[in-house]
């Protein structure tokens, strides 16, 4: 469904008018908000599928911290991968990091491990390499990243769209209070459940998302 379609299907069961546009009026704006609120939560809820992104990095001799364009701060890591030398790459602690960047001897070769570091300027994550690349190494960045805020009116919503239409439709009915129809609660309960149903089902292709590993 397109934004417009989510803010008109939570209108149709708030038996409320449908709109041409999300900004038509006050109500309409505020259930469009409620959408992105529901959109936002589904995608912290579970790695989606849908929303999985690679972003290459390709590193240059003697630098070691690199951006990762556009994968912003709420991502999950899937997999890292450097193409170059067939190896992946292992998640070490930022304190591990900063030691082997600042302590010496620095060592330069193929780069096998990563951290997290900050942000640049465009507020997107920068991540460290180590050891210090010694040349060009192709490495890839295997993410869930949440979709953008929906703002046009004709974005197709990533995420399961019946998921984001009931969790709206929930906060709609908490912000205007019982009407005689279905209660806050009730519909929520009846989003948590449909949330659980479609998680089970995307988990069964996904064995990673089966095992259980002691600790």
């Amino acid at each position: 469904m397109t934004y417009l379609e989510l803010v008109n299907d939570v209108l149709v069961r708030l038996r409320e008018p449908t709109v041409t546009t999300v900004t038509l009026n006050s109500y309409s704006t505020l259930i469009g908000k409620f959408v992105n609120d529901a959109k936002r939560q589904i995608e912290d809820t579970f790695s989606w599928n849908v929303l999985g992104q690679t972003i290459t990095v390709t590193t240059v001799a003697s630098t070691s911290a690199y951006s990762l364009t556009g994968a912003g701060q709420k991502f999950q890591v899937l997999d890292v991968i450097n193409t170059t030398s067939n190896i992946g790459l292992i998640n070490i602690s930022f304190v591990d990091m900063n030691r082997k960047l600042n302590f010496t001897p620095l060592v330069n070769s193929i780069p096998y491990e990563f951290a997290f570091n900050g942000v640049d300027a465009s507020y997107d994550t920068k991540v460290n390499l180590y050891p210090i690349p010694d040349g060009v190494y192709t490495i890839k960045f295997a993410l869930t990243v949440p979709q953008a805020t929906l703002a046009s009116n004709a974005t197709v919503v990533l995420v399961p769209d019946v998921l984001v239409v009931q969790n709206a439709y929930s906060r709609a009915l908490i912000e205007r209070g019982e009407d005689g129809g279905m209660n806050s609660s009730e519909a929520y309960q009846l989003y948590k459940s449909m949330l659980s149903d479609f998680i089970a089902l995307e988990s069964t292709r996904y064995p990673e998302n089966q095992e259980f590993v002691a600790i």
